[in-house]
């Protein structure tokens, strides 16, 4: 059994890692955080609301002197962070130095990138309302460093990322239509083959299968790639039916069916307040 040593104080007010929205109470947590997000954290963790959670949270007012130069005087991340790693003492040497060579590589991304890749962390968490005005950020930033004639701009596959996973963060929330809209676009951006089969799956999703056919018979030279999802749609339903949430679902089924009626109320209560708060989860929070 491995025991660890705290350094300095449990915080009774927790440092929220802005971007992550992670909340820390110690500094063994604050690293652990570090190196499981180091590819989503950018200059902007360098900042004086954590240097003084730092100082009178957890009680490392040495610590906290000794970063307070780095934020001010425009150190580098990884600097930053080594410091605060090698003070706690949480990880080992080959460790930290696998974070700070993470961190490096990050600051070669741009300032939209990195934003990005902490989006597509919130989208991947089911934080669709989150993810969708981030990327809507993303949107305005980029139109507006267009509009720099010095500024250079990630290459235009990155646009069409991020709105694709904006039309996923739709997908999410079931608004077929508006993800439709946006893979579209996604497409209209970078003509890639997912961007488009995107397209057809929202669009398949909210309209009715004559509707559907009629309207994939009007898209010039894509006929085959409606075949192709509708193998794969085929696929996905087969595969469901593996699923023991199938499985759960069909014995419901028998219950309404037969003399279990009761049963079959109780369950489907049960199940439509935890769809009710796994949706609320990814509207709100």
């Amino acid at each position: 059994m491995r025991a660890s040593v705290c350094v300095g104080r449990y915080a009774t007010t927790p440092y929220c890692i802005s971007g992550l929205d992670i909340p820390v109470f110690c500094m063994e947590e604050l690293c652990h955080c570090i190196k499981e997000n180091a590819f989503l954290l950018d200059v902007s963790f360098m900042n004086d609301a954590l240097i003084e959670w730092i100082d009178r949270e957890c009680g490392l007012r040495d610590l906290a002197k000794a970063l307070h130069p780095m934020v001010h005087k425009q150190g580098s991340l990884s600097a930053f962070v080594i410091m605060i790693m090698e003070y706690t003492g949480f990880f080992s040497m080959e460790k930290i130095a696998e974070v700070g060579q993470v961190l490096k590589q990050g600051a070669g991304l741009s300032s939209i990138e990195k934003r990005k890749s902490q989006i597509d962390y919130a989208l991947k968490r089911k934080k669709y309302v989150v993810a969708i005005r981030g990327y809507d950020s993303l949107l305005e930033k980029w139109q507006e460093k267009g509009n720099e004639e010095d500024e250079v701009l990630p290459a235009a596959d990155v646009k069409a990322i991020i709105l694709h996973n904006k039309g996923v963060a739709y997908t999410g929330l079931m608004l077929y239509e508006k993800a439709a809209e946006i893979f579209l676009e996604a497409y209209k951006t970078q003509e890639k083959e997912e961007y488009m089969m995107a397209y057809l799956a929202a669009k398949r999703m909210c309209l009715s299968e004559e509707e559907y056919i009629a309207f994939a018979a009007e898209i010039p030279g894509k006929f085959e790639l409606s075949l192709a999802l509708e193998k794969k749609l085929e696929e996905l339903k087969a595969s469901w039916r593996q699923q023991a949430q199938y499985q759960q679902l069909q014995q419901r089924i028998l219950w309404r069916e037969g003399s279990e009626v009761q049963k079959y109320y109780e369950e489907s209560e049960n199940l439509t307040q935890a769809l009710k708060a796994g949706y609320r989860r990814g509207v709100l929070e």
